[in-house]
């Protein structure tokens, strides 16, 4: 038989697990034992699950696989970044990138491959679209990144955040089966409060994600009127900024839960003193907090980053009108890390 015609069970979530375990006679228990299994550091096929049956081990083996990437294409960068190029099962490409830092170690996970939105300033955005990511495929960038970190007695891996490779509410579905195998205690046990989910402004998926999961939500935000967002980023003419901002109001959030908004300065068009105040004044009425990034100077584009003075004064107009506002250090830049950028040498 294919293998590949075999249920994969890492797209499975605990519910679907039990569903599964039923359909082959078992009770409902042996699902949530087999999910406890999956995900255990080294588990690759059934003859380890020492307290599952003989028999049903076997059964197993005749209907189902756990899926694992192996191999990675990895880049390491000078400030610490490393960046996994996982190569899929159709010979596609994905990354995920890890950023160590003082207090945490973050990986971004790429939740398509390429990406559909277009927005002018994004490399996956030039690759376009091929597919979504499977469940499996989007929760085996975590596995394989904490099986690397723990060869290598690198710590934890503490936060995830989909900022990687695609529009994570494109492939809302199968995201949120990611994000039930990702906080099931049973799963990969990481807290909702450490994953955040960036959109470019899907604003039905957003608000679904927001009845359904109490992820951090990120938007990518990087204009403040919709002439300029809608050269950017296309999406804006579906949703604009009035409908958006709206849904960002309407979002549910937990007692001092904030929406981020990422913000990324491009010289002579969004970094102006009269584009801070615009965007102190769109967000006012919003619970939020404010990323700042200067353009990733390697995707050599027709787009430019703002000095460091300009960048300095559009966060202090920012911060005299009230707000939380971070500016983000580009990472990995000797390496590419702009998500994309190995996966295209690699396809």
């Amino acid at each position: 038989m294919n293998n590949q015609s075999l249920t994969d069970l890492k797209d499975l979530t605990q519910d679907q697990l039990v569903d599964f375990v039923e359909s082959l006679g078992q009770p409902a228990f042996r699902g949530r034992q087999l999910l406890a299994w999956i995900y255990r550091p080294g588990i690759v096929d059934f003859a380890r699950m020492t307290d599952l049956a003989k028999d049903f081990r076997a059964t197993l083996a005749k209907h189902a696989r756990i899926s694992r990437f192996t191999d990675p294409v990895i880049e390491t960068s000078r400030d610490g970044s490393v960046k996994f190029g996982f190569r899929l099962e159709d010979s596609l490409v994905i990354e995920s990138v890890l950023i160590p830092e003082e207090d945490r170690n973050t990986l971004c996970v790429s939740s398509q491959v390429g990406c559909a939105m277009g927005c002018s300033f994004c490399l996956t955005g030039t690759m376009g679209f091929s597919r979504n990511l499977r469940p499996a495929e989007i929760v085996n960038q975590v596995c394989g990144v904490l099986e690397r970190m723990a060869a290598e007695k690198q710590g934890r891996l503490t936060n995830l955040v989909f900022m990687g490779m695609g529009e994570p509410l494109a492939n809302l579905d199968n995201l949120l089966a990611a994000l039930s195998i990702l906080t099931e205690q049973r799963g990969l046990d990481f807290s909702s409060r450490r994953i955040t989910i960036s959109t470019c402004g899907l604003v039905p998926q957003m608000l679904e994600l927001g009845r359904k999961t109490d992820v951090n939500l990120a938007v990518s935000l990087h204009a403040a009127d919709d002439l300029i967002r809608s050269r950017l980023m296309p999406v804006n003419k579906k949703y604009p900024l009035a409908v958006l901002i709206a849904a960002c109001r309407e979002f549910p959030k937990k007692k001092r839960q904030r929406i981020m908004f990422e913000y990324t300065l491009l010289a002579g068009i969004n970094d102006s003193d009269e584009a801070a105040a615009r965007l102190a004044d769109l967000l006012r009425e919003v619970p939020c907090k404010i990323n700042l990034l200067a353009m990733n100077t390697t995707q050599n584009r027709e787009f430019r980053s703002p000095g460091r003075d300009r960048i300095l004064r559009f966060q202090q107009i920012l911060r005299q009108r009230g707000y939380t506002v971070f500016i983000r250090q580009s990472r990995g830049e000797d390496i590419s890390a702009a998500c994309g950028q190995l996966a295209g040498k690699l396809q």
